[in-house]
């Protein structure tokens, strides 16, 4: 079922810049900015955040009562959204790739000849992002809803937003402050804001608003979302430090050169002592880091625990996130639909946890 909604989504995707381009005067600028917008758009990705508010709407809806067909079309709201944070987060971040390709303002850099195509590319790259935060906007105002249901879940999008860019503010604040003022309850709060809200939480509560869902099970659905998200984040940092380029379709020096303060770097540095700390921080606060650096850094890791603690922390919050989903009052079929979906995206931290030989079960979900 998930493959074939995504396919659905993509289809949508498709439909709707085919219609973005009729209706927005996108001839009065040149090709390079639609082009660009489009290409990144579509890429091929996993269609998660979407995929997700189409099940949920289902999962919500009443037995019987025929399925929108404009849900799928509006559930690209989110791949936009995601899209609008990725291209901020990349000139913020200084990226050069993004799933294995170039980043967007990288694309539009080469728009015209400048003295400077860099700046060139971050300033191209702002505008395009604002762009495709207002076809989002665009893209959900086209659901089939009941007006009351529609203005809530679109309040609940628009917060969303406004939070993730909280988040993408305290972590680049984060990322200018010494490791030992950044504690966990703040990386935490981190990854809630700036993936976790927009990520899993949003699309579930968006679609199960949209369907009519009880107000009660609003926040019990948002605390699994949050869960999940918290837990992908994790995932996310470890793999960062612990994969290769060719996985993660960015450099692997990205993370330790943006002096990112993730669960990693705050246990490391709140248990290490003495020398091993000191050799910590001098990897860690280089200016220019190169590989020599993240290997000694994984090491160090390994050895204080971290990447043993990071694991617990993520099967901690796959099994709180298991009991909640059990008892939610989502139609079972899509429940089901769900489950899989969400616990095999943390695949990566068993094989992880397997080639370091640290305990860790990732429950059949």
């Amino acid at each position: 079922m998930l493959a074939s909604t995504k396919k659905r989504i993509d289809l949508s995707l498709d439909l709707f810049l085919k219609r973005v381009k009729r209706d927005y005067p996108f001839d009065m600028v040149p090709d390079v900015l639609y082009d660009s917008i489009r290409d990144f758009i579509m890429r091929k990705g996993k269609r998660l955040r979407p995929a997700l508010l189409v099940l949920s709407y289902k999962g919500y809806s009443p037995p019987g009562r025929r399925t929108s067909p404009s849900i799928c079309y509006v559930s690209t709201c989110i791949e936009l959204l995601h899209a609008f944070m990725l291209v901020h987060d990349d000139i913020i971040d200084r990226s050069n790739l993004r799933r294995g390709l170039p980043t967007l303002h990288r694309m539009l850099a080469c728009a015209v000849k400048t003295k400077d195509q860099e700046r060139l590319g971050n300033d191209l790259g702002i505008i395009a992002g604002d762009i495709i935060y207002a076809l989002a906007i665009d893209a959900f105002l086209s659901v089939n809803a009941p007006p009351k249901n529609k203005e809530k879940a679109l309040k609940y999008f628009i917060q969303t937003a406004v939070l993730t860019a909280m988040g993408e503010f305290i972590d680049t604040v984060y990322g200018n402050e010494k490791v030992n003022k950044i504690k966990e309850k703040d990386v935490l709060l981190n990854y809630t804001l700036k993936t976790a809200r927009y990520t899993f939480d949003c699309p579930l509560v968006v679609g199960a608003i949209l369907a009519g869902a009880k107000p009660q099970e609003i926040p019990h659905l948002s605390r699994f979302g949050l869960l999940m998200g918290q837990a992908f984040q994790i995932q996310d940092d470890v793999i960062g430090i612990f994969s290769t380029q060719k996985n993660i379709g960015k450099s692997i020096l990205s993370d330790i050169a943006e002096s990112k303060k993730t669960m990693l770097v705050c246990h490391a540095n709140r248990h290490l002592r003495g020398s091993e700390k000191k050799k910590f921080l001098t990897h860690f606060n280089k200016r220019r880091q190169t590989y020599s650096d993240l290997v000694a850094i994984r090491k160090i890791f390994l050895k204080a625990g971290s990447l043993t603690y990071c694991l617990e922390q993520i099967e901690s919050k796959l099994h709180e996130a298991q009991g909640i989903l059990a008892r939610l009052k989502m139609r079972p079929f899509y429940r089901t639909q769900i489950a899989p979906t969400l616990f095999q995206l943390f695949r990566p931290s068993q094989q992880m946890a397997d080639h370091h030989n640290i305990p860790f079960r990732l429950r059949d979900h």
